[in-house]
């Protein structure tokens, strides 16, 4: 029998972001432990509409503790997986060891149970945590190696801003259109993480390509290497067509997801990251080959 929580002085809530009072609770928790504001995300089409929190929340309507539930499609391996992610898991350091956040995260699962998904995928600094509730690591790869000559340049690519109305209506389209951006490990829809991954990430620059109707992430450090982070369009243009479009010429290249859609073969290399990504389900099945979800996709 599971143990019940020591829940004294604090009462369960569960589906509350569609109330205000409720996210921005949230919004304080996470500011609080982690150092994050998601608070933008109300200005960029507000959160995930599939997402479902679980919450202990104190007399004042304070969050003492959260893990949030929602949809995520992926990609394995050339098959769609009904999935849903595990995110915004946390407790204040008053409320922790009481058992609260092993309750929610069993409250979680239940109703992922109950809605059907085949799998649960969360990312977590404690990957210990979750391993006795059947999550297991994912090995994480970016690739890397010379650049391809870029194609003809065709014009300026539009740096684009999410904040923008314009932009961001141009943005949602693209992404709620979008095809996978890989067949061995990649997310099918995930227009908020998306969104929220360009405010939180000062260096990530988002360039719209009119002529591929292509919307490229990426960055470029002081040495010229050029990190491609993800691709949202119907088809994928190939690397060298995205440099084209860019108006770049860099001799070294990293992608942060598997290139079979890029026509472009870079060595693997392992990601280095604080978290580990976390699949419960699907028995033992792993990408075939070395793969990573976007950090664009990072949630």
């Amino acid at each position: 029998m599971t143990k019940r929580p020591d829940s004294a002085g604090l009462f369960f809530r569960q589906d509350y972001f569609g109330d205000p009072a409720g996210w921005a609770a949230l919004v304080r928790l996470l500011r609080d432990i982690f150092g994050i504001d998601i608070g933008p995300l109300q200005q960029l089409g507000g959160p995930d509409p599939t997402s479902m929190p679980f919450g202990w929340f104190d007399a004042e309507g304070g969050l003492a503790a959260n893990i949030s539930a929602f949809a995520l499609p992926f990609v394995l391996n050339g098959r769609v997986v009904h999935a849903a992610g595990l995110q915004s898991g946390a407790v204040r350091p008053a409320w922790r060891r009481r058992g609260l956040y092993r309750d929610l995260t069993v409250k979680a699962l239940d109703w992922c149970d109950r809605q059907g998904f085949e799998a649960v995928i969360l990312y977590t600094d404690k990957p210990s945590l979750y391993e006795p509730y059947g999550f297991r690591a994912i090995p994480q790869h970016r690739y890397q190696g010379a650049a391809p000559d870029p194609s003809i340049f065709s014009g300026p690519a539009r740096q684009l801003a999410p904040t923008d109305a314009d932009d961001l209506a141009l943005l949602q389209s693209l992404l709620n259109a979008r095809s996978p951006v890989s067949t061995s490990l990649s997310v099918t829809v995930n227009a908020a993480m998306f969104l929220i991954n360009t405010q939180l990430d000062p260096d990530v620059r988002v360039s719209f390509i009119e002529d591929l109707q292509a919307v490229i992430a990426w960055k470029m450090d002081a040495a010229g290497r050029f990190s491609l982070l993800d691709v949202v369009a119907v088809e994928i243009p190939t690397l060298a067509v995205i440099l084209g479009g860019l108006d770049i010429a860099s001799a070294a290249i990293e992608v942060f997801f598997r290139p079979d859609k890029l026509d472009w073969a870079g060595a693997p290399q392992p990601a280095k990251s604080g978290t580990v990504l976390m699949l419960r389900g699907l028995g033992d099945e792993a990408p075939h080959f070395p793969a990573m979800l976007s950090p664009m996709a990072d949630f």
